[in-house]
């Protein structure tokens, strides 16, 4: 005890400066000085930590999540396969597939793609679509802008989005980005006149459209005046048409018929199911002014089976389509319980969505108004006097000044546009 004191006293004599626990090894046990009380206290050995900083100080660590989900979505940088024996083995993958990956989770940070390599732009694209990278919404579009800007029609070249009305509403600006389409089939979509999609067919951007497919689409007069408005008097929009599908719209009369004289490209058209007053009067127009012939028979540029989707964003299109589906699964559980109802005796009325196979009668009432042009044939045979070739070239002058007064006075006719018109002809 006396030494315990004098230890005591000596740590009170001491600067007052903390030094930490003091232990003390007697008679082979570890004690600790207690330097409040001034004794020894038999307890177990701790040992303290060390600390760099005070207590209190804490550090949070914050990730960016869109990183981290990327990070999650990322696969591995390995090939796992298996040899003839059933042994494992890996390999590592290659300096260019790692490269893309990464391009490809964050390829709605790319500036611009114009002057990039088509080939490897197309492993970029397709790498992006098995990410599902289009499909959200913000920065699918801006990805998808990037890529059409620099391909064009090789991103997508055809578009068939017959009977696809959702599919439209959903991402009428990811289809309104496509530029150069050469096919595109809006039939059975019901859009109407007012629709934005039938105002974006007559700018700069679907000017290469060359088959277009507008059936059963509530479509009138004042429709085809607004869509035909840029090619009548500015030369633009629709002018490289070549197959025109128009059938089972009945709004459509004499009237919108003489809107679309002023396709001079056209070599199909169908106005099957158009509520046409005077048919042989239209017959006989559009055989003088376009030059197309009515056939008996129907043709096969306007059967829909030949319309696919072609090129790099088949898939995503196909892709938006069972998103939407997804979207409207829950409505088919309504199917069951009219079952049930069925079941306990209860009536229940079923209102179906009215397809276009509903229209067909009144295409086959009307008649098949479908029209072709007929391809010229060789006149190459030697002329056997040349009386007949000055009597011929009087008569093709005849023609050609007849033809221009027919264009003159057409002119004037439909030069007298409405304030509609004019609206969208500001938009150029």
């Amino acid at each position: 005890q006396s030494w315990t004191r004098g230890m005591s006293y000596c740590l009170h004599s001491e600067s007052h400066l903390d030094t930490g626990p003091i232990y003390v090894r007697e008679n082979g046990k570890l004690h600790v000085v207690n330097q409040g009380a001034g004794g020894i206290q038999n307890v177990t050995p701790k040992t303290r930590p060390f600390r760099l900083f005070p207590r209190g100080f804490s550090v949070e660590l914050c990730m960016n999540r869109e990183d981290d989900r990327a990070r999650r979505q990322r696969t591995d940088h390995f090939i796992f396969t298996y040899t003839k024996e059933g042994n494992l083995r890996y390999s590592a993958k290659s300096l260019f597939s790692l490269v893309l990956g990464y391009i490809s989770d964050n390829v709605d940070h790319i500036d611009s793609l114009i002057g990039f390599p088509e080939q490897i732009a197309e492993k970029l694209f397709s790498a992006a679509e098995a990410r599902q990278k289009f499909t959200e919404p913000v920065t699918g579009l801006r990805a998808l802008q990037k890529f059409t800007e620099a391909y064009g029609n090789l991103v997508l070249c055809s578009l068939c989005l017959r009977n696809r009305y959702l599919v439209i509403s959903e991402k009428l600006e990811e289809i309104k980005s496509f530029r150069e389409l050469t096919c595109l089939d809006l039939s059975c979509c019901k859009l109407g006149d007012e629709h934005e999609l039938l105002e974006h067919l007559t700018k700069e951007a679907l000017s290469s459209v060359k088959r277009l497919l507008l059936k059963d689409n509530l479509l009138s007069d004042a429709g085809l005046r607004r869509m035909t408005a840029p090619v009548r008097v500015l030369k633009k929009g629709l002018e490289n048409l070549l197959v025109l599908d128009l059938s089972c719209n009945p709004k459509i009369t004499d009237v919108g018929i003489g809107y679309l004289l002023s396709f001079k490209k056209l070599s199909c058209l169908d106005i099957s199911g158009t509520g046409l007053k005077d048919v042989n009067a239209v017959i006989k127009r559009i055989q003088m002014r376009i030059g197309l012939v009515h056939s008996k028979v129907p043709l096969k540029e306007f059967d829909h089976s030949n319309c696919k989707t072609e090129g790099w964003a088949e898939q995503t299109v196909l892709q938006w389509e069972q998103a939407v589906m997804e979207a409207i699964k829950p409505q088919d559980d309504s199917r069951s319980r009219t079952a049930a109802l069925r079941f306990y005796g209860k009536a229940h009325r079923i209102e179906e969505v009215v397809k276009c196979k509903l229209v067909e009668p009144e295409t086959k009432a009307s008649g098949n108004l479908q029209f072709y042009k007929e391809k010229v044939q060789n006149c190459h045979l030697p002329l056997k006097k040349e009386v007949t070739g000055s009597y011929e070239l009087k008569n093709n002058r005849k023609r050609a000044l007849a033809e221009q007064d027919r264009e003159r006075t057409s002119k004037q006719k439909h030069l007298c546009l409405t304030v509609e018109d004019w609206d969208l002809l500001d938009t150029y």
